[in-house]
């Protein structure tokens, strides 16, 4: 990683041009090889795993595998749907998903 080291406020920080290096995160369904390009597709991934959605909060999208004490929360907006969220679904589902550069 490249960058220049700052120091500001009494803290020491890499500064970089990310907005350039970074790429774009994708959630892929690994059996299959699919990009998850919406929640409807996701849905039907998870369902068929044993995650049922979840309604307890309307500001969300969240899905709850019976048996289990994993929720796995989204944002509404699939805009929204970040690599954070990306990296939940894989730790609760091994093996069935990955997160790969686009």
């Amino acid at each position: 990683m490249s960058g220049v080291w700052v120091f500001k406020n009494g803290v020491v920080r890499l500064e970089n041009d990310s907005m350039q290096n970074t790429k774009r995160k994708v959630l892929v369904h690994v059996p299959t090889n699919e990009v998850i390009t919406s929640y409807s597709v996701l849905e039907r991934k998870l369902s068929s795993l044993g995650w049922e959605r979840y309604y307890e909060d309307p500001d969300l999208l969240q899905f709850h595998k019976q048996n289990t004490v994993h929720l796995i929360s989204l944002p509404k907006d699939f805009n929204r749907f970040k690599s954070i969220h990306m990296f939940d679904i894989v730790v609760k589902n091994r093996n069935v998903f990955e997160v790969r550069d686009n």
